[in-house]
C-alpha cells in the first residue's frame, strides 16, 4: 500500500474508533450484580452459555474462578478438582489421583495433570443434583483469555460495560507446584488495558498473601474474602492496607435465624474505607433463610437495605429483580 494510502487508512480506522458510542459504565447509584460463576443456577457453571444468560439477565460483573492447567494457562474452575463438574471419569479414567490441596486430602482429576488441550476434550456438568443437567455435556472449559474477550463482546453488543471478577483459587498450592497463578492472570489483563484503577474488574482471593504481593503489582482493585466470624474493626483496618474490599458471607451480614439481627460488618468496613460484597446468594430452598419465606427477593432486598456495594448470586435475574430492574435479556 503506497504511503500516501496507508496514511489515510490509519486516519479512517482512528476516526471510526473516535466515533463508536461510548459504553455504559458500570453502575455506581446501586449494587452490582456479580454473576457466580456466571449465571450458575441455570446453566453448567463456568462456561460461556452461563456467563452469557449472566449478561443478558442483567449482570454487571462476571466471575471466573482461577486454576492452572499442566501447561500454564488458566481456565476457569470452581477447583482445580474436575470430577464433580466435568466429564473428565469417563474420558480420563487412568488420571484419577489423590492430593492434599492446601490440607485436604482430595481424590479426583486436577487441572493441573492435564494439558489445554487435554482439557479441550472435556464437557462440563451441572455440579448440583437437584439443579437442571438438561445441559450437561454441551460446553467445554474456557480460559480466562476467552472469559475477558466474551466479556467485552457482551459488552460491546449491548452498550455497557461487562466486568470480569477474577478469583485465585489455591494460590499457594499452584505457586508451590510451579504453576503460579498471578503472572499468567496480571498478563491477560495487560494485554487488553485492564492493568488500571478505573478498569471493570475485581481480583479476589482467600489468601491475604497474595493480595498483600498483588497490591505492589497492579492498580486493579483487589478483595479479600472473607468467612472468619471475628472481622473486628481492627482487622477491617488491617485488610484495608492491602484491598480496596471484602466478600463476605451473607451469613455474617444476617444471621439465618427467624430474629436475626444484622451485625455491624457493613458498617465497620465501610468505616474502613473498603466496598461489601456479600456471597453466594441461590435461590433454592435449601439455601434460604426461613424468614425470606421462600422468597430468595425478599433476600436480596433486605442485602440492599443493610447496605451492601455488591451481591454475589447463582441467579443473576432474581439479584436483578430486588434490585427493581427491568428485565435485559433479549
Amino acid at each position: 500500500m503506497p504511503p500516501r494510502r496507508a496514511l489515510c487508512f490509519a486516519v479512517l480506522l482512528a476516526a471510526t474508533a473516535c466515533m463508536r458510542p461510548a459504553l455504559q459504565p458500570v453502575p455506581t447509584d446501586r449494587p452490582i450484580i456479580i454473576a457466580h460463576r456466571g449465571a450458575s443456577g441455570h446453566r453448567p457453571e463456568h462456561t460461556v452459555a452461563a456467563y452469557t444468560l449472566a449478561v443478558e439477565m442483567g449482570a454487571d460483573f462476571i466471575e471466573p474462578d482461577l486454576v492452572s492447567t499442566k501447561d500454564g494457562v488458566l481456565v476457569a474452575r470452581h477447583e482445580n478438582e474436575i470430577g464433580g463438574t466435568t466429564d473428565v471419569a469417563s474420558k480420563f479414567p487412568e488420571r484419577r489421583t489423590r492430593k492434599v490441596v492446601d490440607g485436604d486430602t482430595m481424590t479426583g482429576w486436577f487441572t493441573e495433570d492435564f494439558t489445554l488441550a487435554e482439557l479441550r476434550m472435556l464437557r462440563a456438568r451441572e455440579r448440583l443434583s437437584f439443579r437442571s443437567h438438561a445441559y450437561d455435556g454441551q460446553f467445554p472449559i474456557p480460559t480466562f483469555d476467552e472469559v475477558l474477550a466474551l466479556a467485552d463482546s457482551l459488552g460491546r453488543a449491548r452498550g455497557r460495560v461487562v466486568g470480569v471478577y477474577p478469583e485465585t483459587k489455591h494460590p499457594s498450592y499452584h505457586r508451590a507446584i510451579g504453576l503460579p497463578l498471578e503472572p499468567a492472570l496480571l498478563a491477560s489483563l495487560r494485554a487488553r488495558g485492564l492493568d488500571r484503577r478505573d478498569a471493570p474488574v475485581y481480583i479476589q482471593s482467600f489468601e491475604d498473601g497474595n493480595l498483600r504481593a498483588l497490591r505492589g503489582q497492579t492498580r486493579v482493585r483487589l478483595v479479600y474474602l472473607v468467612s472468619e466470624r471475628a472481622l473486628t474493626p481492627a482487622r477491617l483496618r488491617d485488610i484495608a492496607t492491602f484491598a480496596d474490599g471484602v466478600g463476605v458471607n451473607q451469613r455474617l451480614v444476617v444471621a439465618p435465624d427467624s430474629a436475626a439481627v444484622p451485625s455491624r460488618v457493613i458498617r465497620d468496613a465501610h468505616d474502613a474505607g473498603l466496598q461489601v460484597h456479600v456471597w453466594t446468594l441461590r435461590s433454592e430452598p435449601v439455601f434460604l433463610a426461613a424468614r425470606y419465606g421462600g422468597d430468595p427477593v425478599a433476600e436480596v432486598r433486605e442485602m440492599v437495605r443493610l447496605g451492601v456495594d455488591g451481591i454475589f448470586g447463582d441467579f443473576p435475574d432474581v439479584v436483578a429483580r430486588g434490585l427493581d430492574l427491568a428485565p435485559t435479556r433479549r
